[in-house]
């Protein structure tokens, strides 16, 4: 159990477009719509994580060829969004968005997030903590996941509200951006590298 939350923590915080656009939101709306988001972000995550835990995600990409591409594609996205945020220079690296989202802009991104796929299906699929019961150790995932899912989504859109009001030196800045692009590449790469030993 101890395993799996600490696996659900160190995934959550890696940047991805999740929170990355929730701190951008942040600091673009304030913290209103910021809740409105997140509370899209919210059940959207929930609806993938059934839709992993149900079987139908392995159904749609039960065919090599097809989840190999899909796996590619969601990599290479996320590559260009680390890109992104390592160039961004000397501001800090958040997704901006020009009009104000809210719940139910939240939970299209979850649909189209590469990371919250992977993220699910690798902390649904491993770290069995209760074989004896699998439908209990399944709500106490979803329970675990959402107690550290919660509060670090709140703790990005806070940065947002409060980030943009700091004067940070351009250097600063830099290696903020940096340092997430790094953790958002290893994320990538784990999850690349887990695809490709899956396919074999």
């Amino acid at each position: 159990m101890l395993a799996f939350t600490l696996a659900v923590f160190f995934l959550i915080i890696t940047p991805g477009p999740g929170v990355l656009s929730t701190a951008g939101i942040g600091a673009a709306f304030g913290r209103r719509a910021g809740f409105s988001y997140v509370a899209g972000l919210f059940f959207g995550n929930l609806l993938v994580g059934l839709i992993i835990v149900t079987g139908l995600a392995a159904i749609i990409l039960s065919g090599d060829i097809l989840r190999f591409a899909l796996g590619v594609l969601s990599s290479g996205y996320l590559l260009y969004l680390a890109f992104r945020i390592a160039f961004a220079g000397s501001k800090i690296a958040f997704i901006e968005a020009a009009n104000r989202p809210g719940f139910w802009s939240g939970i299209f991104l979850q649909f189209v997030n590469p990371k919250a796929y992977a993220v699910n299906t690798a902390l649904f699929s491993s770290f069995a903590f209760m074989p004896d019961n699998f439908l209990l150790e399944l709500v106490w995932k979803f329970i675990l996941l959402n107690l550290v899912w919660i509060p670090l989504h709140l703790l990005w859109l806070e940065a947002g509200v409060t980030m943009q009001k700091l004067s940070l030196s351009a250097p600063v800045t830099r290696g903020i951006n940096i340092a997430m692009a790094i953790s958002l590449t290893i994320v990538v790469t784990l999850s690349f590298l887990s695809l490709m030993g899956a396919s074999q």
